[in-house]
């Protein structure tokens, strides 16, 4: 299964940054050169995506002026603007008219994996109504634990308390939708932290029991966060040139 779309959210400043983002959206931050965001989608690109859309908040202008002087090689990029930048949830929902009928790729624009990543997370939405990225770690207690069976996820618990869980998966970030994921968006209240969260439509989803698939990701995966991810990302792309 080849999908063409794919939405990326970068509307955050990352303030876990610090001082890197007083002036550069995290998503632009450089790697040998290069903004993040850029080798990100060169990635899809490589995976078969052909139309991207960019939600941009924090400083949005330069993400924009970007992609005018340099555009993608072969992807048609598209620009959203989130005007309050009140969490994840809603930032995926700016996307339904550019999603339209078809299935969809999302991602963060801070997370870096392979092409085949996404090639592989593409082959779990044929027999799904969605499907996400796993990590293996020690504890998932600092992201969203993810509990599977066979290949199903059953739940996900956001931030467990420490030594709590049961799963060594942790959600990656990287996701496959069908357009139905719109209905449970429209449907998600703010979160205890002021927001309104992806997470929260994917665990209604799975309450409902709806079929989500789910990939470990076996090779590389950063979700560059913090100022020390910055010199892994860059080694990565530095040798792994899509």
């Amino acid at each position: 299964m080849t999908i063409s779309k794919a939405v990326l959210l970068a509307a955050g400043r990352g303030t876990r940054m610090e001082s890197l983002t007083d002036d550069c959206p995290k998503p632009m931050l450089p790697l040998q050169g290069r903004p993040l965001l850029a080798h990100q989608i060169e990635r899809l690109e490589e995976a078969g995506v052909r139309r991207i859309l960019v939600v941009t908040g924090y400083k949005a202008e330069i993400v924009e002026q970007y992609f005018d002087l340099h555009p993608a090689a072969v992807a048609e990029i598209h620009f959203q603007v989130q005007a309050q930048q009140d969490g994840t949830g809603s930032a995926a929902a700016l996307a339904r008219n550019f999603v339209g009928q078809d299935p969809f790729l999302l991602t963060y624009g801070d997370i870096l994996v392979e092409p085949k990543v996404y090639e592989s997370l593409f082959e779990r939405l044929e027999d799904a109504e969605a499907a996400l990225t796993v990590k293996d770690i020690d504890d998932p207690y600092r992201g969203a634990a993810v509990y599977v069976d066979d290949d199903k996820v059953m739940r996900i618990i956001e931030k467990p308390p420490r030594g709590s869980s049961t799963t060594r998966w942790v959600n990656a970030g990287v996701y496959c939708f069908r357009p139905s994921v719109f209905d449970e968006l429209d449907r998600i209240r703010l979160s205890p932290r002021g927001e309104y969260e992806l997470t929260d439509a994917v665990i209604q989803m799975l309450r409902k029991g709806v079929k989500f698939g789910w990939l470990p990701i076996d090779g590389f995966w950063k979700d560059v966060g913090r100022p020390e991810d910055l010199r892994e990302a860059a080694e990565f792309v530095d040798g792994n040139s899509a």
